[in-house]
């Protein structure tokens, strides 16, 4: 029955006093969120040392991106520095849009010198803390930022709202051009020099020489709760973060809700994030916050402590801060209880939708080992690997040898498990166990549901990887040390309130199983977040195929899209 005359216009009035009221609202329209960032060079101190840094906009950090979910993003990015460049937004899954993505040679190829792209993507279905950086070199050690994705308006946090937010990036600092140590390893066959410092925000904070004006600090009011949204933006570390004499309350990981815990530390992988409430409830004073290394394997690594400070309204700088005590850095025991804390909300607005039925079982082992290099000091050069294969990054970026069906770019027959079995994790192994080299990845039908086990190896030592699925979310239904067990192991997962994430550790030594359904067509990037194994080969990735529908296909490529 259609409405007429009198009775049509009575009942738009009555819509609109009632929405007057408030006792009714209307869906608001996606806005579109414009940001231009511009690459460039900036002299910045730090450390008693002032050099040349390549940034965004002339920040470091980079300037946060703040959306809503379901706003539309597009970021106009203009490279003026000497290197190629792309950025990816690390954690949105581009839904059917891998040109959004952002790494070099894998859905585009880089932003040459000059030259400027238009990152146009929609934000659906996903809120919390993510962030975004460099995709190519080292150049994500200073060419990074926030995304703080806000709730759809009127909608709360399912935790106590907080008077205010910080982000809170975790970082770390050379003191020469990070570039120049890049190439100065690969030229020796070894790994580069750690990092001179960590950094809160960019800064180093007052342990460091020459640092006392650059310590980033917060202003709380006794009484209050306060959100930090943490992100480990670090190269190659994983690191503890504590603030001294104050808990952190988990509600979030890699903008998915847990269930809350209480903690005195946190520990956060490279390209991890984690939000946690702070209560402003202790004396009223100064108080560090801090964070370190975590690293429990025999392996030497920048183990300096950065600090910025948590300091409460009125109270004068010249109190000095206490330290918090930070877990051993060597601590393997808290690090395992702390991931099996992380559980997904699971309720009935925001659900764990696990898959229970798995179409596709792979296993991939963690590799590291060396070639032959007759240039190199040691006549070897290291390399990683993921079933022995050590990637070989392409020249034409795979997505679009994918959509154009450019032959002879990459081979579909990665292998779904290690060709020759051995004692993972036993005693030290030195060989190779035939290591090859290769441009190959896995095909995965459309719709399917993946189980994936990362199981680490005494390849030359065992180590810690935390790694990154582009384009997914999963569910990290089982963790354990030693050696996956086929017939054991998962009798012990977790199909209920797994934790869900974009990035996940794998321990020394242990395993890691993750879960995910393969509805978002495209090429997607699998790689470990320790830009050094990113760097010897420690990556592949997923050709998802189309669907069937109309929209379970890739879109076509934007015009501006970069050329090799």
């Amino acid at each position: 029955m259609s409405c007429l005359g009198f009775h049509c216009h009575k009942s738009l009035l009555m819509i609109i006093f009632l929405a007057f009221l408030g006792l009714i609202s209307f869906p608001a329209e996606a806005a579109i969120k414009k940001y231009q960032f511009d690459v460039q060079v900036k002299n910045v101190s730090r450390l008693c040392h002032a050099k040349p840094i390549v940034t965004v906009n002339g920040r470091f950090p980079g300037p946060t991106i703040y959306v809503r979910e379901g706003d539309r993003v597009q970021v106009n990015v203009t490279n003026h520095v000497k290197y190629n460049l792309s950025i990816h937004w690390h954690g949105l899954k581009q839904y059917r849009n891998g040109w959004a993505d952002g790494p070099a040679y894998i859905t585009q190829c880089p932003i040459q010198s000059g030259n400027s792209y238009t990152y146009d993507f929609n934000v659906t279905g996903q809120r919390g803390t993510l962030w975004w950086h460099a995709h190519i070199l080292w150049l994500r050690a200073t060419v990074y930022g926030a995304i703080v994705i806000l709730p759809k308006p009127g909608t709360p946090f399912p935790f106590p709202q907080p008077a205010r937010e910080f982000e809170i990036l975790l970082g770390e600092w050379w003191n020469n051009d990070v570039e120049e140590v890049e190439k100065q390893g690969f030229k020796m066959g070894l790994p580069p020099n750690m990092s001179d410092a960590h950094t809160i925000n960019g800064k180093p904070g007052p342990l460091f020489p020459c640092s006392e004006k650059h310590t980033y600090a917060i202003e709380v009011e006794q009484g209050k709760s306060y959100l930090l949204r943490i992100i480990n933006a670090a190269l190659n570390d994983e690191l503890f973060f504590a603030i001294a004499g104050h808990n952190l309350t988990v509600v979030e990981v890699d903008a998915v809700y847990t269930k809350p815990f209480t903690t005195q530390s946190i520990l956060i992988g490279p390209g991890q994030t984690t939000n946690v409430l702070v209560q402003a409830n202790k004396v009223p004073g100064r108080y560090f916050m801090a964070t370190r290394t975590f690293m429990d394997a025999p392996i030497p690594v920048d183990n300096k402590t950065a600090t910025a400070i948590l300091q409460y309204k009125g109270i004068p700088n010249t109190v000095l801060p206490s330290l918090p005590q930070l877990p051993a850095g060597n601590n393997s025991d808290f690090a395992l209880n702390y991931n099996k804390k992380l559980k997904s909300l699971n309720s009935a607005k925001y659900p764990a939708n696990v898959p229970l039925k798995v179409d596709r079982n792979l296993f991939y082992t963690i590799g590291l080992g060396k070639n032959s290099c007759p240039t190199c000091v040691n006549g070897t050069r290291l390399l990683a690997s993921l079933n022995n294969v050590s990637f070989v990054m392409p020249q034409t970026a795979l997505l679009q040898a994918h959509y154009f069906n450019i032959k002879g770019v990459f081979r579909t027959d990665f292998p779904e498990r290690p060709s020759t079995p051995f004692n993972y994790t036993g005693v030290p192994l030195t060989a190779n166990l035939g290591t090859s080299t290769g441009t190959r990845v896995g095909k995965i039908a459309f719709n399917s549901t993946v189980e994936l086990v990362l199981q680490d190896t005494n390849l030359l030592t065992v180590e810690s990887h935390p790694f990154h699925l582009h384009g997914y979310n999963f569910f990290v239904v089982g963790t354990g040390v030693g050696n996956f067990d086929p017939a054991k192991d998962p009798t012990k997962y977790n199909l209920v309130d797994p934790v869900e994430r974009n990035t996940v550790g794998v321990p020394t030594g242990g395993w890691t199983a993750i879960r995910f359904r393969a509805d978002n067509p495209g090429v997607w990037f699998m790689h470990c977040h320790l830009e050094l194994h990113t760097g010897w080969g420690l990556k592949t990735a997923f050709v998802v195929e189309d669907g069937e529908g109309e929209d379970q296909s890739i879109l076509p490529p934007p015009k501006d899209l970069p050329t090799c």
